[in-house]
């Protein structure tokens, strides 16, 4: 199983970047999946997480109306559309798959993708 996230980058304050996780070994549709992030210094934190389907999702409240999450079953793909950054959105961002369902609980996760770097300079 094989999760390959991408997409990260630099970009300036108020700027945009998507993200994407590609996923292999796994029926995809059968995970709910999920993004989160770890900044420097900090624990790992819940930016945002998709239904099986992609009819459902859920955001932390510190990137809600900002950041976008959806799938795409038939790529094996689930994306993080980033709008409005700002520098405390500086982090590695992870993918992760999760069997039981969509999930804000790392615990609940079963499998995770290497990290993309996303820094936004003010």
């Amino acid at each position: 199983v094989q999760l390959q996230a991408s997409g990260g980058g630099l970009v300036q304050a108020g700027g945009s970047l998507r993200l994407s996780c590609v996923a292999s070994g796994v029926t995809f549709s059968l995970y709910g999946m999920a993004w989160f992030r770890q900044a420097p210094g900090k624990e790992r934190e819940f930016v945002a997480t998709i239904s099986l389907s992609g009819s459902s999702t859920h955001y932390a409240s510190s990137v809600e109306g900002r950041f976008s999450i959806s799938r795409d079953n038939a790529k094996n793909t689930v994306y993080l559309q980033m709008n409005s950054l700002k520098p405390e959105d500086t982090a590695v961002y992870y993918c992760a798959a999760s069997r039981a369902g969509p999930s804000s609980n790392s615990r609940r996760h079963d499998y995770w993708g290497q990290g993309t770097l996303v820094t936004v300079s003010s």
